[in-house]
């Protein structure tokens, strides 16, 4: 069972290290693209020199080519964890992948299927898909799992369903993860912990309920004991 993954979203890098620094062990923290574009390479040597594990969030969408390139330079930074976005089809995943392996093996390469803010609604009538949620999931998880990856940005709802159809060794990284006290924001598909748990998931990442928390180590103890307990 890995450690819950703080997602800091702050948009500077002081910022970052200042609230990494309160904890007094080594985290498992996502650097999303307002952090990144702000701060660079840079926020990922501190945190590295620190110690903690990075997930880096830049969703990758483009072409093959252009993802290949990129994740060359992504997969030197040594970080444990990048995406690109399944949207991007097979030759994308494909090229992406073997980016990852030619550089650094360690770096796991997982993708983003629905996003979280994703509706049903959403899917068919802005995207123009004619599937629901967790076929279209299940669809774009099922090609990452085809082109090697290492597994797939989902929620909860769909985690069950993607550890029954693809292995309990496909990672099921998942967002949205509030306590029922907590305000939704701009998340759709959510669930608590301990319901994360139950439904396979095998990583969390909670950010607001934990970094904007007026006693964050306290807040971060307890998910720690809910998901590792």
């Amino acid at each position: 069972m890995t450690k819950p993954i703080i997602a800091l979203d702050f948009n500077d890098q002081q910022t970052a290290l200042n609230f990494v620094n309160h904890f007094d062990e080594t985290l498992f923290v996502k650097v999303g693209m307002e952090l990144y574009y702000r701060s660079g390479p840079e926020i990922i040597y501190e945190l590295k020199n620190l110690g903690h594990q990075i997930f880096l969030d830049l969703k990758c969408h483009d072409i093959p080519n252009t993802v290949g390139k990129a994740l060359e330079v992504v997969a030197s930074l040594e970080v444990d964890m990048v995406n690109v976005h399944a949207l991007g089809g097979r030759n994308m995943m494909l090229r992406a992948k073997e980016s990852i392996d030619r550089v650094n093996k360690e770096t796991k390469l997982i993708a983003v299927t629905q996003l979280t803010s994703t509706s049903e609604q959403m899917i068919q009538y802005e995207q123009n898909i004619p599937l629901k949620m967790r076929e279209s999931v299940l669809n774009l998880a099922t090609l990452a799992h085809d082109c090697h990856l290492d597994g797939v940005v989902c929620s909860v709802q769909e985690a069950e369903l993607l550890t029954e159809q693809l292995g309990r060794d496909f990672l099921k990284v998942t967002p949205g993860i509030r306590l029922k006290e907590d305000s939704v924001d701009d998340q759709v598909r959510i669930a608590t912990p301990t319901v994360a748990k139950q439904s396979g998931s095998t990583h969390i990442v909670v950010g607001r309920s934990i970094t904007q928390h007026d006693n964050p180590v306290e807040r971060y103890n307890y998910y720690k004991s809910v998901w590792e307990g």
